[in-house]
């Protein structure tokens, strides 16, 4: 699954030649973001989504429906095979379900065309995946500005904010070779979230680092809690610590829901 070619980054350079631009410095934290107040809703209806004809039908995932209505930080875990990648596929609207729909702010996305489902994902979707996809010949702050809406004037400065809040800001000058798996890592998640989304889907962030660095991904991540939801893919437990939500899939099935923050809405099975 090309992270580039499903998130419609590529080819947007957006200016890269003149973003070169010094960062202030200031003492931030995450907080709300008052310019993004409506609702957000996304909800999964019996999805299915099988591979092969006939007799030689199987389930990637068989099913599964879940509602999540609150920005909070959400787990869905499984062994390998379980379905929980496709899942988040399904969610983000990278794949299209065999059956069911897939409902995001009171639109099917499951039944729009894929140009439609692309906008979407440009504009209200931030993805991190398993390798960061970071392009070689641009700077750290480059190839996150890459990913930032065409035309946005107030890009570079909410970037600018946006590397302090998550303490990289001392990485924008440097290419990607000179960095480490994990902050090309931490690099992805500031990318994600350079345009302010409603949702964070993040597919096994953690897999190719070791469990310090691991840890540093996950928490920037839960950072964003508080502006929009996350959604975390992970074979692993200790990742989701501290999550409001935690769905395991098994099978291709929804197998059980773990309920830890009353803030969070209330699964619809």
């Amino acid at each position: 699954m090309g992270y580039f070619e499903n998130s419609c980054y590529l080819g947007r350079y957006h200016g890269v030649n003149s973003i070169r631009a010094g960062l202030c410095h200031k003492d931030i934290t995450l907080k709300p973001d008052p310019t993004n107040s409506s609702p957000t809703r996304l909800d999964a209806n019996s999805v299915s989504l099988c591979y092969g004809d006939g007799d030689n039908t199987a389930f990637a995932v068989n099913d599964v429906s879940i509602c999540l209505n609150k920005p909070g930080f959400y787990g869905v875990i499984g062994p390998s095979g379980s379905g929980k990648s496709s899942l988040l596929y399904l969610l983000s609207g990278l794949k299209r379900p065999t059956s069911g729909e897939i409902v995001y702010r009171d639109r099917m996305i499951s039944a729009i065309s894929e140009r439609e489902r692309a906008e979407i994902r440009r504009k209200h979707f931030g993805f991190v995946f398993q390798q960061p996809f970071l392009l070689n010949f641009l700077t750290a702050r480059e190839n996150v500005l890459l990913a930032a809406t065409p035309n946005d004037s107030d890009a570079s400065r909410h970037l600018n904010t946006l590397l302090e809040e998550l303490h990289i800001d001392h990485l924008a000058k440097r290419f990607p070779a000179h960095l480490s798996g994990g902050e090309r890592q931490r690099l992805a998640v500031a990318r994600a979230m350079i345009n302010r989304p409603d949702i964070i889907f993040a597919d096994e962030p953690t897999a190719a680092l070791d469990h310090a660095n691991g840890w540093s991904v996950i928490n920037l991540l839960k950072l964003y809690r508080n502006r929009g939801m996350v959604i975390v893919v992970t074979h692993d437990h200790t990742m989701l610590e501290g999550a409001d939500r935690i769905y395991t899939m098994l099978d291709g099935k929804l197998d059980g829901v773990q309920e830890l923050n009353d803030s969070a809405s209330n699964p619809q099975l």
